[in-house]
């Protein structure tokens, strides 16, 4: 059996205190491909590259199994705020 989309998540709950985090599981139910979105004050001051590698070195174990994590975003809680102000001011189509 694969990975769950709770293992993930405990993972990243337990090692990076996520004040958002959306886990996506995309391979139909194996365990083998993930969607993940998280928000994190650990990744302050760290460039793009930095923070996947912090979201992959959290799920180490997991990445053993996993055949396939896309980082959609990888924030900090400043930027999240941002991101959700801007998205709160844009007119409805």
């Amino acid at each position: 059996m694969g990975v769950t989309k709770e293992q993930v998540e405990a993972s990243l709950t337990s090692k990076l205190n996520p004040s958002h985090l959306e886990v996506v599981d995309t391979s139909g139910g194996c365990g083998a491909s993930f969607v993940i979105e998280i928000v994190s004050e650990q990744f302050e001051g760290k460039r793009l590259l930095e923070r996947h590698r912090v979201v992959n070195s959290a799920l180490e174990e997991e990445m053993k199994e996993i055949h396939a994590l896309s980082i959609k975003k990888a924030l900090t809680t400043e930027q999240w705020k941002q991101q959700q102000e801007a998205e709160k001011s844009k007119p409805a189509a």
